[in-house]
């Protein structure tokens, strides 16, 4: 809980009388009573200090429980009958989870129940059943699966080859940089090695990426790996179940803890519970993280590096102070604008997609993919999204924001993909190469490759011998 008794001003930290009962099995891990507080901003003097923690308080947080605030949905427009079959319907276009009738129900029987140990167990069912309905979606989203997303605009030349393109598993294994086969006693399947320079590609594609976005104005931060499943399943992404793509350590023996599937998770985690005040945003912030995700696929063109169980990628975060969709969406298309940016430098033809419903998942408002030309299979690869969120992550996180007016309200996320490197390789590979089976990098990455300008096969080879049988004179 957060210590409030230094507040420097007129501050009561009071506790619902229904946050003290018994919290539902699902979420007594996860979830504290939340914390009201109630300022007397006439008699505020220096309101910037109200929600500021002590170091001691600061301190004893980390030696304490983990433990979330109740998630605070809006149950004026999820309790309202009137908003039932537009609900409903949204969660059968996104082909979502979620029952807004039963949450209707079990809100009318809440509200009319006396008894407070029945009420209790009424509202830990009525939270859990909030829980499973998605975000709502955007008017421009497209309604169906990923064939129906809309082809938005196209940037960057298709190269015509006179000659057969290599994939870029054919490049990598050719030139000696690229372990993709034969990795199963060492990591498994879908995981792989990148040698010399095409390890020094990675590296440069990250910090060509991350200069670009210092330059935007985001800040760097380096994020966890492991991160309690409670935040995790606040960003919006499931923890267990046969839909789940993350992967959790033993409870045995780690306690609760799961891989990070995206810096998305420890970057909203690093809001949880936070006010900021309304002057602060929005925030954008950048992480550079590994991403380990329990992905399957039996397609053959997604073979080899496309879709693996482990990777790395720079990452865009935004904490809009703002209510508004307007100021959202706005962050929304400045990070669309930076992705375009960057795959243009890169020399990539590409084409931008507004994503449908059954693609935006379960927090996304709307959703923008960017797709890449992969001329040996000839088909278009996504290589970055972008989301707008909303609140539907900060009702579930707690984070706020401070307004102008004096109230609480709740933050809007925004995030995007700004270098997925497995799939940003693939790209460049295959567009750049040559007919002599070199690839040229792109001069953007020149400054980050110490001197490399080329990928080739470097490896020494042993001179050619050529044995003779000679007879031998007696």
């Amino acid at each position: 809980m957060r210590d409030l008794s230094a507040c420097p001003l007129n501050v009561n930290a009071t506790t619902d009388a229904n946050d003290n009962k018994q919290r539902r099995e699902d979420f007594s891990e996860y979830f504290t009573p939340a914390i009201k507080c109630v300022v007397d901003f006439a008699k505020a003097t220096r309101p910037t200090k109200v929600f500021e923690r002590t170091t001691e308080s600061r301190s004893a947080e980390w030696f304490g429980d983990f433990k979330l605030a109740e998630p605070d949905f809006d149950w004026s427009y999820l309790g309202d009958p009137s908003n039932a079959d537009a609900i409903h319907k949204n969660i059968e276009n996104r082909k979502a989870e979620g029952d807004i009738w039963n949450v209707i129900q079990l809100r009318q029987k809440f509200l009319a129940e006396k008894d407070e140990t029945v009420k209790e167990k009424i509202r830990q069912k009525l939270l859990k059943a909030a829980l499973e309905i998605p975000n709502s979606s955007h008017p421009n989203s497209p309604v169906g699966d990923e064939t129906s997303a809309r082809v938005l605009k196209t940037f960057g030349i298709k190269r015509n080859f006179s000659f057969p393109p290599k994939s870029a598993l054919e490049l990598g294994e050719s030139f000696g940089l690229l372990r993709a086969r034969n990795v199963v006693l060492t990591t498994g399947e879908r995981t792989y090695y990148f040698i010399d320079d095409l390890a020094l590609l990675e590296q440069a594609l990250v910090k060509f990426t991350i200069h670009r976005l210092l330059k935007q104005g985001f800040k760097l931060i380096s994020v966890p790996d492991l991160i309690h499943p409670g935040v995790i399943e606040g960003a919006g992404f499931p923890t267990t179940g046969e839909r789940t793509q993350v992967y959790s350590l033993d409870p045995n023996l780690h306690s609760q803890a799961c891989l990070s599937g995206t810096a998305e998770m420890p970057l909203a985690g690093f809001f949880a519970g936070e006010t900021l005040k309304a002057e602060e945003g929005p925030q954008k912030l950048c992480a550079v993280s590994r991403c380990y995700r329990a992905e399957t696929s039996n397609l053959s063109e997604e073979r080899g590096i496309y879709r693996v169980h482990q990777f790395t990628k720079v990452e865009m975060f935004a904490v809009v102070c703002d209510t508004e969709t307007t100021q959202s969406d706005a962050v929304l298309q400045e990070f669309v604008g930076i992705q375009h940016r960057l795959f243009s430098e890169l020399g990539l033809h590409c084409r931008i997609l507004e994503m449908p419903s059954e693609e935006l998942g379960a927090p996304a408002y709307r959703k923008y993919d960017i797709e890449a030309w992969m001329p040996n299979k000839e088909m278009w690869g996504e290589i970055s999204s972008a989301s707008n969120c909303t609140d539907f992550q900060s009702r579930r996180l707690c984070m706020k924001f401070l307004s102008k007016t004096g109230g609480e309200k709740y933050v809007h996320t925004v995030n995007g993909t700004a270098c997925a490197v497995p799939r940003l390789i693939i790209a460049v590979l295959e567009n750049l190469q040559n007919e002599d089976g070199t690839v040229q990098l792109p001069e953007s990455l020149w400054p980050y490759m110490n001197g490399v300008r080329k990928l080739r096969d470097k490896r020494t080879k042993l001179p050619h011998h050529t044995w003779q049988k000679k007879s031998l004179k007696r």
